[in-house]
Formats: C-alpha cells, structure tokens, sequence
C-alpha cells in the first residue's frame, strides 16, 4: 500500500474504533460501509477505491438497496 492508501484506511480505522461504537450498527450492506471503503482502497487504490467507497456510502439509506454487495474484484489489464 501506498501512503495515500495507508493514510486512508488509517482515517477510516480510527472512525471504526472511536466513532461506529458509539452511533452503533447502522450500515444496510454487509460487509458495512467502512470495511467496504477499507477493502476497496487496499484493492483498487486510493482514487478508485475512495470513489467506490464515496458511492456506496451514498447508496447506504433508507429506501435503497441492502444486503451483500461486496467489493468488485480488480480487472486484470489488457
């Protein structure tokens, strides 16, 4: 991983440590919204994987969808 990247699950480890315990369970997918935001900036980096993680976090409320929705896997190049 990259700095980008490290600085990014960093953020997003100290929201799940210090924050997501105290507002509770309150993500509609599984895996929840910051594992998927984790996961998806160790896989596909931090531009696309932040991108990723922004439009699922905006796909998390009532009236959409819910349930699994994992990560996409990373396209091989051409």
């Amino acid at each position: 991983m990259n700095l980008a990247q490290k600085m990014l699950v960093g953020a997003i480890r100290v929201y799940q440590l210090a924050l997501s315990p105290w507002l509770g369970r309150q993500c509609r997918y599984l895996p929840s919204c910051s594992e998927y935001g984790k996961e998806a900036i160790e896989k596909h980096g931090a531009w696309k994987g932040g991108w990723l993680a922004a439009k699922r976090i905006g796909r998390c409320r009532p009236g959409c969808d819910h349930g699994y929705d994992p990560v996409p896997p990373v396209e091989p190049k051409p």
